[in-house]
């Protein structure tokens, strides 16, 4: 590979590194070609990018990002590394261990989300029951709602004993 294409590689993937909130660091190697084109189909049906990425070029990229810690991240850089990009945090994680389901890899080297690095296969589960944003919101939603709600109900309910003791009292006084 030549220079400049090395330098366009680095470009890409530090803007991508810039803009990423979550990726996550795979080994795919031993993959055959049916089971990489699987799981290349069901990142793409999950949104997920899927590159496959030089070692060197990704720590260079990530050596240049400013403003995020990637160097939890810097001692998985071994051996064969695919990244994934994704906009909702546990995708990822959740995708894996599905497709773990029928096949032993991909394995997770590591994890980068929500502003942490996640190191080893066995953050997996963690991973995968970390909330999104939109789940977050909801539980938020609903969390705001019930205090609301049992103050209506109490008055709902409570106008009608209301009304009954001012009618019981209204007709003692007679």
């Amino acid at each position: 590979m030549r220079k400049e294409e090395k330098s366009k590689i680095i470009e890409t993937l530090t803007e991508k590194l810039q803009n990423a909130n979550h990726f996550y660091l795979t080994d795919i190697s031993g993959f055959t070609v049916e089971q990489t084109n699987k799981f290349r189909t069901v990142c793409f049906k999950k949104d997920i990018q899927l590159m496959m990425v030089k070692n060197t070029l990704l720590k260079k990229a990530m050596d240049r990002v400013e403003g995020k810690d990637f160097s939890g991240l810097e001692g998985v850089l071994k051996g064969t590394t695919s990244i994934m990009f994704t906009d909702v945090n546990n995708a990822p994680a959740k995708l894996i261990l599905d497709f773990r389901k029928k096949a032993e890899k991909p394995a997770l080297k590591g994890a980068f989300v929500e502003e942490c690095c996640y190191v080893g296969d066995n953050q997996l589960p963690t991973l995968s029951t970390i909330k999104n944003k939109n789940e977050l919101i909801g539980e938020l939603i609903g969390l705001l709602q019930s205090p609301a709600k049992n103050v209506v109900s109490a008055l709902q309910s409570g106008g009608n004993k209301l009304a009954g003791i001012v009618k019981t009292l209204s007709e003692k006084e007679q």
